[in-house]
């Protein structure tokens, strides 16, 4: 069996964006979970960048387009979150493709607007 890569900081993101659901519920814009997991983060000592610039390759050359994520946390893991009824398959998609342009191995897509709970996905490459 494989190990669980980055468990902790995993966990961490994770327990940050149930207590953010908890607290706020679904409804809101996607910008308002984003500020209230700025507090989070802050509270929990997560280390996060919020919209970092992210550079791009094609074949080992570096693109003129970049790409912002809404949060790297640990310096190692995207978070990508959404304010919509369910994720679909365009949305797995999506942060595949940003972790394999970017060279990071893990990403978690969070929805908020999911009910009656937090929805989520870990995505590994």
């Amino acid at each position: 069996m494989k190990p669980f890569l980055y468990k902790e900081e995993t966990y961490e993101i994770l327990g940050s964006c149930f207590d953010v659901y908890k607290e706020m519920g679904c409804g809101f814009l996607e910008a308002v979970y984003q500020e209230c997991l700025t507090f989070e983060f802050k509270g929990r000592e997560v280390p996060f960048k919020e919209q970092h610039e992210l550079k791009i390759s094609y074949k080992d050359f570096k693109l003129k387009q970049t790409y912002k994520p809404d949060f790297v946390c640990f310096d190692k893991i995207i978070l990508e979150i959404k304010a919509l009824s369910a994720l679909t398959d365009e949305h797995e998609a999506q942060l595949f493709n940003y972790l394999k342009a970017s060279g990071y191995r893990i990403g978690i897509l969070a929805n908020f607007g999911h009910y009656p709970k937090l929805e989520y996905k870990r995505i590994i490459i």
